[in-house]
């Protein structure tokens, strides 16, 4: 077994446990730090979450007597950036270590969702919680405040946004118009969030083209939503061009039942005929 796919494997039984519980209960820095095991498997969740502890300690200390919402992302925005020194990474965007917790928090250096998962578990600390909001192609935040319709880019040192803004953004990432849907700026799910953090690793692995690190993102994924379907292809055509037969029948079959009316079906079932001639 290569040494990346060991390593899932030993990460695999703590996010499992980490994600065992109803969504709204799931410890995001805890599981998010389980993924980054699976990069580095000596890794300790326990000390890095003693950290944040001790930065949301120090943050509660800066924090305005009058908590005003505009005030604290003011407070938060000051010592995550400033005090703190977080920043996008703008000139390697693409390095897995920027998906991975523990190196997010040494490096200070992250995308979006690593950014805002830091910023949500900070002013969660402090009483001051906040959702995540998985728009296309970027992700920020939003004060879990009656009647506040701000939205915070962790990306861009906490700027905060109107909705017209988040559409800007959108088309400034795309290049191209685009209409903003309500459903952009839902709130994500814990297990939602996680999801997305493992695909971004997953779109990494493929276009490196590093099969086996994508196998384990996969499965991560699969522990999650066990019956995203496109998962199981896609972990299907990766164990197929890795020639391991078996398992890609399997996860090609399963597809294929689950999804009869499906694009792709008739290129699913040449490569299940095609395996069936080459054993």
């Amino acid at each position: 077994m290569p040494d990346s796919m060991k390593y899932w494997s030993l990460a695999r039984e703590s996010f499992q446990k980490a994600i065992s519980y109803p969504d709204e209960e799931i410890d995001l820095a805890y599981a998010a730090l389980c993924i980054a095991q699976a990069h580095t498997p000596t890794l300790d969740p326990q000390r890095y979450l003693d950290r944040l502890e001790d930065w949301a300690q120090e943050l509660a200390q800066q924090l305005p007597t009058e908590r005003y919402p505009l005030k604290v992302l003011k407070a938060l925005n000051e010592y995550i950036y400033d005090h703190l020194g977080f920043r996008g990474n703008i000139n390697d965007y693409y390095d897995p270590c920027n998906s991975f917790f523990d190196q997010v928090l040494d490096r200070r250096l992250g995308i979006p969702i690593t950014l805002s998962l830091l910023y949500l578990e900070l002013a969660k600390r402090v009483g001051f919680p906040m959702q995540g909001i998985g728009m296309p192609g970027h992700f920020v935040m939003r004060p879990c405040v009656d009647d506040m319709d701000v939205y915070v880019d962790a990306f861009h040192r906490g700027e905060l946004l109107f909705a017209q803004d988040c559409q800007e953004r959108l088309e400034n990432i795309y290049g191209q118009p685009v209409v903003l849907q309500s459903e952009h700026l839902s709130p994500v799910s814990n297990s939602q969030f996680l999801a997305r953090l493992l695909n971004n690793l997953k779109a990494i692995y493929i276009n490196r083209r590093e099969p086996i690190q994508a196998l384990g993102t996969i499965d991560g994924i699969l522990l999650l939503f066990p019956h995203w379907w496109s998962e199981r292809r896609d972990r299907g055509l990766i164990l197929y061009e890795l020639r391991l037969w078996e398992e890609a029948r399997q996860d090609l079959q399963a597809y294929i039942q689950a999804n009869p009316e499906a694009p792709d079906t008739i290129v699913i079932q040449q490569l299940l005929r095609q395996m069936a001639k080459d054993p």
